[in-house]
């Protein structure tokens, strides 16, 4: 059997999963979240999930949740969508069962440690990675080491007051349903068409998104921000009024230096959480 890293991905509909063998994922797969069942159930489901992959020598399990987690202790303290998995000893539980290391963070910090281990962030050392999807995530590379903060919750600049709501409003899928009550997707299909409201949404966005960026540059000044999640696609749509929005950002040279790259990453997710572990197993062997 070959020596393995197993990735998970628990969300509110659904549990992915995939293993790392010899540097490329595989076997990839995924189950409903049993989401309203009780924690019990729903550790149980993890488990056996785990279980159908027990044909694979995996060396750990690394696992991105969409809410506050202590990573040392392994502890989810609360994940989005599921009611009962508040403070749920998730490391604990799984040690114990399968005797294997196990990882767990947010889904948005495991985003960026995988961009920086295996995708287009690897040749810079301090990065931030942004999920734009259904809401906004932030994950912080320092000196190529993933920073998680207290209960892994830097990054969340989404939750930061900005206009009337805060920057999630503004710079997720969440603009586009509350200000043009329509979906990102839909919308992209319409701004290539040509559609003056479609095309107009698209550069709201690109501008709301620049001021999260200077936010972060002023914090960070990273040498790179990756974008991930699905709107990441729409990126052609947004771009000019996002680099109009970083013009006035009040440091010149920082902004020349600064390279905004999309993720190319299928499962960014599962990568992140395959990341958790194999970053572990380097600091071993180093």
């Amino acid at each position: 059997m070959e020596k393995a890293i197993l990735g998970l991905d628990i969300g509110g509909t659904s549990i992915k999963g995939g293993v790392l063998v010899k540097g490329h994922l595989e076997d990839i797969r995924s189950i409903p979240t049993p989401a309203l069942e009780s924690k019990e159930h729903i550790l149980e489901t993890i488990a056996s999930f785990i279980d159908s992959y027990s044909h694979y020598d995996f060396v750990g399990i690394g696992i991105g949740i969409p809410g506050l987690v202590d990573s040392r202790e392994g502890i989810v303290l609360g994940l989005a969508n599921i009611p009962s998995f508040q403070h749920v000893e998730l490391k604990k539980f799984l040690t114990e069962r399968f005797s294997k290391p196990v990882f767990v963070n947010n889904d948005a910090n495991c985003f960026a440690i995988g961009v920086h281990k295996y995708g287009v962030g690897k040749p810079y050392k301090n990065l931030v990675g942004i999920t734009l999807g259904t809401g906004v995530g932030g994950g912080i590379v320092i000196n190529g080491h993933l920073y998680s903060g207290t209960f892994s919750a830097a990054g969340e600049w989404c939750s930061a007051p900005y206009l009337e709501h805060n920057y999630e409003y503004y710079c997720s899928g969440k603009f586009f349903h509350n200000v043009y009550q329509s979906k990102p997707k839909a919308l992209a299909k319409q701004a290539l068409a040509g559609d003056p409201e479609a095309v107009r949404a698209f550069d709201e966005f690109g501008h709301h998104l620049g001021e999260l960026l200077k936010m972060i540059m002023y914090g960070l000044a990273p040498e790179a921000i990756v974008l991930g999640g699905s709107i990441r696609k729409t990126y052609p749509l947004f771009k000019k009024s996002l680099f109009k929005s970083l013009e006035s950002f009040a440091y010149p040279t920082v902004l020349e230096n600064l390279k905004i790259l999309i993720s190319e990453l299928d499962e960014t997710a599962i990568h992140g959480a395959v990341a958790l572990v194999d970053v572990e197993q380097d600091m071993v062997e180093v």
